[in-house]
């Protein structure tokens, strides 16, 4: 495996599975003033990035629970505040997890600062990457790298289903396996499903950043239905409302 990565032209790249890294030319950078609700989530995530990037303590995150909360949008919020502090994000999908040595051994000795973004984290009973990343997460005999962290993902707390092996000596085995991945990330933020009101914020930040905010009091019950629609209230189903409506859609649904 070659990999190659031009730090000061590229903020961020995605590995992909035949074995090179993908720099990214376009990136999709997002405002922290456009998250609802997540004060404190913001200000966790940021505290220990800042601390990372001043060669203070800090540790691998976990961002887990309701799905379109925001939680990916946050590892781009963190990369457009932090690239010009010498930040770079590396996306690495669960399928390759095992790469993470080389990865490792690639970035270890270069004068940036790395998060390891892992997206969407989790593994069902017959998948193995997890052992991979435990390991690295500690428990290796080489010393974790100072310029990286790990920011992961998920929408399951502690990252593999529950099951019991019939083969365990004891039945707690399974739980106890997964719950050791969870334990191994020191900060682990939650984030959680919103409500009517926070929803229709997000939706209100849609059309006053697109100047269009008088058209707003007019969809609200279109958007309410929208979101009853699809089950959610998330800030993901509030933008992919608001596109509908850019786009006429929404009238004819």
């Amino acid at each position: 495996m070659e990999l190659n990565w031009e730090f000061d032209r590229y903020l961020a790249s995605i590995y992909r599975s035949s074995g090179y890294l993908h720099c990214i030319e376009e990136i999709e950078f997002i405002d922290f003033k456009e998250f609802v609700g997540l004060e404190k989530e913001i200000a966790l995530l940021c505290q220990n990035t800042q601390s990372f990037l001043s060669n203070k303590e800090c540790v691998n995150v976990l961002l887990w629970g309701a799905r379109g909360c925001g939680k990916s949008s946050l590892i781009k919020a963190l990369l457009g505040k932090y690239a010009k502090e010498g930040l770079r994000v590396l996306q690495i999908l669960k399928q390759d997890l095992q790469k993470i040595p080389e990865i490792f051994d690639y970035l270890r000795n270069k004068p940036y600062k790395f998060i390891i973004f892992c997206d969407d984290l989790s593994f069902d009973r017959d998948e193995k990457e997890y052992k991979v990343l435990k390991t690295f997460l500690e428990g290796s005999i080489e010393a974790f790298p100072k310029n990286i962290l790990i920011y992961a993902t998920s929408n399951r707390r502690h990252l593999l289903q529950q099951f019991h092996d019939e083969n365990e000596i004891f039945g707690f085995e399974g739980d106890e396996d997964k719950i050791a991945l969870s334990d191994r990330f020191p900060l682990c933020i939650g984030f959680y499903s919103y409500g009517h009101k926070e929803y229709l914020e997000v939706l209100a930040q849609c059309f006053k950043k697109s100047n269009i905010y008088d058209e707003f009091a007019h969809i609200q019950q279109k958007a309410i239905n929208y979101a009853t629609q699809k089950g959610s209230k998330s800030p993901r189903i509030a933008k992919q409302f608001f596109k509908l409506y850019q786009s006429g859609l929404i009238d004819i649904l």
